[in-house]
């Protein structure tokens, strides 16, 4: 088993869409417009202010991704990473996969002085809050809020 994280490229774009098309499904039952998110994939790979994508190999199969955005904090003084739209194929899951990118991204984030990195998780999916709270990431005590502009 020959596992490899790296960053994601425009030709593993279809292979991200549908892995988040997938994780919508699953975590929220929302059914997500495959070609849609297949250009808002894409849009990443041509303008990297919007993020970055990581994917795990596995075998010259691609397995999983997760896409990194930034925030500045004025607070702090430095970028804050987060991660989004994880996704480790189902029959991949429990073998560490998401470890591995987790660690890549927090060596990554240290050589660019990144001082802090977040997600956020779905409140009923616990399972994922019971992997994220075993890689030492903390509850935090906000509330998220959202509003729809435009159509």
């Amino acid at each position: 088993m020959s596992l490899i994280i790296r960053r994601g490229a425009p030709l593993d774009a279809e292979f991200i869409a549908d892995f988040q098309v997938q994780m919508a499904r699953e975590t929220e039952d929302k059914s997500l417009d495959l070609d849609l998110v297949t250009t808002a994939v894409a849009k990443v790979f041509h303008d990297p202010a919007k993020g970055f994508y990581l994917v795990a190999e596995l075998d010259s199969r691609l397995v999983g991704s997760l896409m990194i955005t930034t925030e500045w904090s004025d607070w702090r003084n430095s970028d804050m990473w987060y991660f989004q739209s994880v996704f480790v194929k189902p029959e991949f899951r429990g073998q560490g996969i998401f470890r591995r990118m987790y660690d890549h991204v927090i060596e990554l984030a240290k050589q660019q002085d990144v001082l802090h990195a977040r997600l956020y998780v779905e409140e009923e999916n616990q399972r994922a809050q019971n992997v994220y709270e075993s890689l030492g990431m903390k509850r935090m005590p906000y509330h998220m809020y959202d509003i729809r502009i435009g159509s």
